[in-house]
C-alpha cells in the first residue's frame, strides 16, 4: 500500500491530501494497491505518506525492482540455456578426446557473456528556485526576524524594548542589487557585507533574548530548524565572502530544503543543476537505480561495482 500510493501521488502529480482523497473515491485505485473490495473511507491518514516516503529507501526500492524484473529475466535466462545446450550438443559430437575437453570444461564453469551493460548517470532537479548569494542571505535574515519577533514574546516583561532589527533599510538595500538586470562584481559584493552584517547583528540579538529568558524549545518545529540552517548558511557564506570563492563543502542553496546540492553538470543552458544526483544502469532491458545521493560523484566509479553486481547476479540465475 506504501509503494502503491506513492506511485499513484507521482502518477497524478497530487499532494498528499489530494492522494488520499483521489483513492478514497476511485475504486480503481483501491483495487490497485490490494484491497479486496470497495470502501468509502480513507485507508490511511494523509500523514502517513510522510512515513511512507521515508520508510521506501533506496535498498528496499532496489529490492522491490529485483522482484519485479526476476520473473521475465529468469525465462530469458532459460531460453539462452536452451540455445546454449544445443549449440554444445553439436560441439560434443565434433569435439575429441584431449585439449578441447579441457576447455570445454573451462567454458561450462564460466557464465558466459551476454547481453550489454548501458551506465549512464543524471540529476533529478528539486523543486526550488535558483539560487544565489543575495536571495540566500536576504531569506536567512527574514527568517531571523520572525526568530526573534517569536522570542521577544517569551520575554517582553523583562525587556523594555525589542531589538532593533533594521528590516526596512535591509530590505530596500536588498531590492536595490536585487531589481539590477547585471550588477558588477564590486556591487554584489558590497550587498553581500551589508547583507552578512544584518544576520549577525540578527543572530546577535538571538542571544540577548536567550540570555534574558526566551526558550529556543517554545518554537515551532520548522522555525527552530530554520534557525539551525541559518547559522550554517552565515558561516559559509561569510567564510566565502573573507576567502573571495564561490565554492564550499556540502554548500546550502535552501534554507527550505538544506539537503540540497548544487551538480555541475557542464551542458550549455544549465551548467549547473539542483537536486539528487542518481546513476541508472540498463541491463536486457531492464533499469536499475544504483546509486543516489544528494551529493555530487563521479560515475565512473559506478561501472566496477555494477560489473561485479551483474557477474554475481548471473551466476545466481545460471545455478540457478
Amino acid at each position: 500500500m506504501a509503494l502503491g500510493a506513492l506511485i499513484i501521488k507521482e502518477k497524478l502529480g497530487t499532494s498528499d491530501e489530494e492522494t488520499v482523497e483521489q483513492i478514497r473515491e476511485n475504486p480503481y485505485l483501491q483495487y490497485f494497491l490490494g484491497l479486496s473490495e470497495y470502501s468509502d473511507k480513507a485507508p490511511f491518514e494523509a500523514s502517513m505518506m510522510v512515513h511512507f516516503r521515508k520508510r521506501l529507501n533506496l535498498e528496499i526500492v532496489g529490492r522491490i525492482n529485483e522482484r519485479i524484473v526476476k520473473p521475465p529475466k529468469e525465462s530469458g535466462q532459460k531460453e539462452i540455456e536452451e540455445k546454449q545446450d544445443k549449440k554444445e550438443e553439436k560441439k560434443e559430437k565434433e569435439e575429441n578426446l584431449g585439449e578441447k575437453n579441457v576447455e570445454k570444461e573451462q567454458r561450462e564453469t564460466e557464465p558466459a557473456n551476454q547481453g550489454k551493460l548501458l551506465l549512464d548517470a543524471t540529476v533529478a532537479p528539486s523543486d526550488i528556485r535558483y539560487p544565489t548569494d543575495i536571495k540566500l542571505l536576504n531569506e536567512a535574515r527574514e527568517q531571523t526576524e520572525i526568530v526573534i519577533d517569536a522570542l521577544y514574546q517569551q520575554v517582553q516583561e523583562q525587556l523594555p524594548k525589542k531589538p532593533r532589527t533594521y528590516r526596512r533599510e535591509a530590505r530596500t538595500a536588498y531590492l536595490q542589487i536585487a531589481k539590477q538586470r547585471k550588477p558588477n562584481s564590486k556591487k554584489i559584493r558590497k550587498a553581500m557585507r551589508q547583507q552578512l552584517g544584518y544576520v549577525r547583528r540578527n543572530l546577535a540579538h538571538i542571544d540577548i533574548l536567550i540570555a534574558a529568558g526566551a526558550k529556543l524549545s517554545e518554537l515551532k518545529k520548522n522555525l527552530y530548524r530554520n534557525l539551525l540552517v541559518v547559522s550554517e548558511v552565515y558561516r559559509q557564506q561569510q567564510l566565502m565572502y573573507e576567502q573571495g570563492c564561490h565554492r564550499i563543502d556540502d554548500r546550502i542553496v535552501s534554507i527550505t530544503q538544506p539537503h540540497v546540492r548544487p551538480i555541475v553538470r557542464g551542458k550549455s543552458g544549465t551548467p549547473v543543476e539542483f537536486g539528487a544526483k542518481l546513476s541508472v544502469s540498463c541491463v536486457d532491458g531492464h533499469a536499475f537505480l544504483d546509486h543516489l545521493s544528494w551529493d555530487n560523484f563521479n560515475k565512473s566509479g559506478d561501472l566496477q561495482r555494477e560489473c561485479t553486481v551483474n557477474c554475481v547476479k548471473s551466476r545466481k540465475y545460471t545455478e540457478r
